[in-house]
């Protein structure tokens, strides 16, 4: 059995409880015991034994407005809307002037998305509510739902007046501001309460955060330092200054930083992702290879890592190594557009133009619609002779990218490639109207085309006009 306390004589009814339970005897319990056993199961997401004391508190205590109230919490955890407002209506008919009644009817309408509504229940009912500070944190938080971010920060701003160690309303108040795009406010606010409270570790973190926003490293470096001073046992202050020394291309230092994270916490992918690239930095592939390899045990479903190990081998030139790592990387998730298009240009350097063309159309499928893309995957089918499935492309590109010279040139020289006198030079014109420096595709693509006397006189001449 789980305890929620280290004290026996609030265990006991737990013991008790769970006692009964496996004997099937009926004991007595108060309705206080009754809550702490619930409120137990419910702390530890035992929902069927909380259900179970609600279900027997209630045929002990059928008055208890508290038992009431947390039968309704867990209705609306189970989202049952209907089961929980009928009892709620019920217990205000009773006590209209009890606090938790108005913050489940909240929450009941703010699970059914009407906020507004919500907003003006809290407020009406403020006064009843003893705790001003959960009241505005409530408010706040509707707010958010709403995407009212101004409300939403004067709501919170008013919990960190009411207590200045509310972290979680300084998180909330700091995110308000990120999203309205205010950086300079935030870090004036900040500062604000820095000068109240100079020893917050928290404070110091974001508003290094901000200076990182802003790009001013320096000054960033000093926050992240100011909270290690404040907690030298801050792993996130720690791991955003070696961000920040990374930036700055202090490696060596980076690498410290990172290092001490995992001294504090365990290893992290993204802790040793980091180390390897700084490493890779240095010039100490072996290093930064090693430091990969360490990520991607760590954790293997981390993209960054897969990539970064990738591009390390795509710019050493070992081509058949970054395919041996992105292959891994697809067959663990097939629905990543970065791994394809890694797989796609790792292929073309292998000069395995089926598979890369393949990947590239895997890549479309997948909602990548750069216009690189189309252009790619069109050529590569031009060199594999696949004319007409690389008309199809261009001009699906085409509804992407109308007025287009390069897609206009391509066309011209695959309509003409397959004897399409009409269609060739209609496209080919569309092409020099737009832009006939672009003339130059079909001489690289087409060279027997562009070197037909007819095709050289419309080019050269304009005989379209």
């Amino acid at each position: 059995m789980m305890e929620l306390e280290h004290n026996e004589g609030r265990n006991f009814p737990l013991r008790r409880f769970e006692s009964m339970l496996k004997t099937n005897e009926v004991l007595f319990f108060d309705s206080d015991e009754f809550e702490l056993i619930i409120c137990h199961y419910l702390g530890i997401g035992k929902m069927a034994l909380a259900k179970k004391g609600v279900k027997l508190g209630l045929e002990q205590h059928p008055d208890s407005t508290a038992l009431k109230l947390l039968k309704v919490e867990i209705l609306l955890f189970e989202n049952k809307i209907r089961q929980a407002d009928a009892i709620l209506n019920k217990l205000y008919e009773l006590e209209p002037s009890n606090p938790d009644i108005y913050i489940h009817k909240a929450n009941i309408l703010s699970k059914q998305d009407r906020h507004a509504e919500a907003i003006n229940l809290l407020q009406t009912a403020s006064d009843i509510l003893e705790d001003e500070q959960e009241v505005h944190a409530l408010i706040a938080m509707e707010y958010m739902f709403l995407e009212c971010y101004e409300e939403a920060k004067y709501n919170f701003m008013r919990c960190l007046e009411l207590d200045e160690e509310d972290y979680a309303a300084l998180y909330n108040i700091i995110y308000c501001f990120d999203f309205l795009d205010q950086t300079e406010e935030a870090i004036h606010f900040l500062n604000s309460y820095l000068d109240r409270h100079p020893y917050s570790e928290v404070a110091w973190h974001q508003i290094g955060l901000q200076y990182v926003a802003i790009k001013d490293f320096e000054k960033a470096l000093t926050s992240f330092d100011f909270a290690i001073i404040s907690d030298d046992l801050f792993a996130g202050a720690h791991m955003e200054k070696g961000k920040v020394l990374e930036s700055l291309k202090r490696y060596s230092e980076a690498i410290s930083c990172y290092e001490e994270t995992m001294k504090l916490e365990d290893p992290t992918a993204f802790a040793y992702l980091h180390i390897g690239k700084c490493y890779e930095k240095l010039n100490e592939p072996l290093l930064a290879i090693e430091y990969f390899n360490d990520a991607l045990q760590e954790d293997p479903l981390l993209d960054k890592t897969w990539l970064t190990i990738t591009d390390f081998f795509l710019k050493q030139k070992e081509y058949k190594q970054a395919l041996y790592y992105i292959e891994k990387a697809l067959a663990i998730d097939e629905e990543n557009l970065l791994y394809w298009k890694r797989y796609a240009k790792i292929n073309q350097r292998l000069s395995h133009f089926k598979k890369a063309e393949n990947a590239l159309r895997r890549s479309l499928e997948l909602g990548d619609y750069e216009f690189e893309t189309w252009i790619t995957r069109s050529d590569l089918l031009i060199k594999l002779k696949h004319f007409k499935k690389a008309i199809g492309v261009l001009e699906e590109a085409h509804l992407f990218y109308p007025h287009t010279a390069e897609i206009e040139f391509r066309l011209a020289g695959l309509y003409l490639s397959l004897a399409d006198k009409g269609e060739g030079e209609k496209h080919l014109k569309n092409g020099l109207a737009i832009d006939s420096e672009y003339s130059i595709i079909m001489e690289e693509l087409f060279p027997e085309i562009f070197n037909r006397k007819h095709i050289r006189d419309i080019i050269g001449k304009g005989k379209w006009f």
